[in-house]
């Protein structure tokens, strides 16, 4: 795909920023215990997917295109650090970890209004390394709503909160209304197990 010189539009940089905003929110007032435990089998969890962006954000907006984060990070290619980045330890406090995103974000935008879509850059972890700016972006985009759409769910799962905040109107008839929602699909899922042959199924 040609993409044209320029800078990057403002509709391909303000929808990541809407959505980054968006994961530090789901933090807002949960315990030190709460923006940590893990959440899944595979240990996913808030803290985790904000420390995990603001790593690979700082890749991908810094070191691809020569114009590395200012902070000590560690390498990509570490294999002792693999997964670290998943998680926040107990010497990591929830500031340190959101500030730095925050930076990250600033850094971000200083690469993104210098250089023109079309702007080379080189990623040695992927297959075919040599990127521009555009794919950058892209890829970004997706990466920060995959774990946007992550953090809706692991934040439901704690208080019930959906949204980009937890505040509601009514509590009280939401959570009903979310109740009678849940007990409808439940029907509708078993009624068609009892009517549709499993495919999964021996």
């Amino acid at each position: 795909m040609a993409v044209q010189g320029g800078t990057a539009t403002p509709s391909l940089a303000v929808l990541p920023d809407r959505r980054t905003k968006a994961i530090l929110r789901k933090l807002d007032g949960l315990s030190e215990y709460d923006v940590r435990r893990p959440l899944t089998s595979t240990g996913t969890n808030l803290l985790g997917l904000v420390k995990h962006l603001s790593i690979w954000e700082s890749r991908y907006f810094g070191e691809v295109f020569d114009r590395p984060f200012p902070e000590p990070l560690p390498r990509w290619d570490d294999a002792e650090q693999r997964g670290a980045d998943m998680w926040a330890t107990e010497h990591e406090t929830r500031e340190q970890i959101t500030d730095r995103y925050r930076r990250v974000w600033e850094h971000s935008d200083t690469t993104i209004d210098a250089l023109a879509l079309d702007s080379t850059g080189h990623v040695p972890w992927w297959p075919r390394p040599d990127v521009m700016l555009f794919n950058i972006l892209v890829h970004m985009l997706t990466e920060t709503s995959r774990h946007a759409g992550h953090a809706d769910i692991l934040r439901e799962r704690l208080d019930g909160s959906t949204g980009d905040t937890s505040d509601s109107a009514n509590p009280v008839l939401e959570a009903a209304f979310r109740a009678a929602r849940r007990a409808e699909i439940e029907r509708a899922a078993e009624a068609a197990a009892d009517v549709t042959p499993d495919r999964n199924g021996p």
